[in-house]
């Protein structure tokens, strides 16, 4: 019986957690705020931006292939519903 890799374990514990693979980088933000850094990456033919924080800052991303392991969800700002991702994983192809 093959043994399960932490990210199938991750997938099958959490149901609403999504896996992609190979995606390309075009923009990688950071900014702090409140002692965090704040990351937003946007990929290539997607419009949603992809979100994580950090306490230390991160390597540029922009240009790279990443794996990247997340959340969708809903952030109302102004009273305008925008969809976002929210990055528990991510990992340099």
């Amino acid at each position: 019986m093959a043994r399960k890799t932490a990210l199938q374990t991750l997938l099958e514990t959490h149901p609403n957690l999504v896996h992609s693979e190979l995606c390309k980088v075009t923009s990688h933000v950071q900014r702090e705020e409140d002692g965090w850094y704040v990351n937003t990456l946007l990929i290539i033919n997607l419009d949603v931006p992809f979100i994580f924080k950090r306490r230390k800052k991160y390597k540029n991303l922009e240009g790279r292939v990443v794996n990247l392991t997340y959340y969708p969800e809903v952030k109302e700002i102004a009273g305008m519903q925008f969809e976002t991702m929210k990055v528990v994983r991510i990992k340099v192809s």
